[in-house]
């Protein structure tokens, strides 16, 4: 029974887990003593994960071992086909787009073609690490093993930074498009006004911190439901990106 029970350990939902052992793992943050010993190691620990590298059979067999619930497939090859699309042609195409034209004119479908030959490059190298190195860490994992930690340590800031600046633009040109179908005069009318604050950085923006906190918490209620709306989401800017094409076609002026 006690083997059984080591090979089976008991899971716990992950909302359930608010002990200072969950936040504080390590060995080194259990007590004074053990955190002043382990800043005096900090040296040639920090030289171990400038060199170090992991390992296939680390991440693939031994890394798993450490959490308490395995993941779950739950994503067919529908839901990863979209998952893909979504990641390289994102809500974003509605937000620039504007911008790009008045700057590169008629040569917008050009610059689009080269962005989307580059992101191409991007999907045909994450596709064969995935088949190379099956496990979820994604982009960490794979420089890990690769690079090293401290390569991919540097990646996994700029990732978060990535998706920190770009969720928060994104929130706030949803939050314009909005107000434009309200007022098109104003735009800012649903922002609050700071006047203390310096020009540019006085408007907070109510709308758009509703919006990223309904997304994170649907992302946050389950891998399937987050992947039922991306590909939804991921259908309908396809079709309006072959609408604003046809149009472009029909209607454009060739004189340009």
């Amino acid at each position: 029974m006690e083997e059984e029970d080591e090979q089976n350990p008991q899971q716990r939902s992950y909302w359930s887990r608010w002990s200072k052992h969950d936040f504080f793992p390590e060995p080194t943050f259990q007590n004074l003593s053990s955190y002043k010993d382990a800043l005096s190691h900090t040296p040639s620990r920090l030289k171990d994960r400038l060199l170090h590298r992991s390992s296939d059979s680390f991440e693939l067999l031994q890394l798993p071992k450490q959490s308490e619930n395995r993941m779950k497939r739950c994503l067919t090859w529908w839901d990863l086909v979209w998952l893909g699309f979504g990641s390289v042609v994102g809500s974003g195409i509605f937000v620039i787009t504007g911008q790009a034209t008045r700057d590169a004119g008629p040569s917008i479908v050009l610059s689009y073609a080269i962005s989307g030959f580059s992101a191409l490059l991007s999907v045909l190298c994450y596709t064969e690490f995935a088949v190379e190195i099956p496990v979820a860490g994604g982009s960490f994992s794979y420089l890990r093993i690769e690079l090293g930690d401290f390569v991919a340590f540097i990646a996994a800031g700029n990732i978060l930074l990535e998706a920190l600046v770009g969720s928060a633009g994104l929130g706030r040109s949803w939050s314009s498009y909005f107000a434009s179908m309200i007022r098109t005069d104003d735009t800012d009318f649903l922002r609050i006004r700071v006047k203390s604050l310096p020009n540019g950085f006085n408007l907070l923006d109510p709308i758009a911190v509703v919006v990223l906190l309904v997304a994170n918490s649907i992302a946050m209620s389950g891998t399937r439901r987050t992947s039922v709306l991306n590909w939804i989401a991921s259908i309908a800017s396809a079709f309006i990106i072959v609408f604003i094409i046809i149009v472009g076609f029909v209607r454009g002026n060739t004189a340009n």
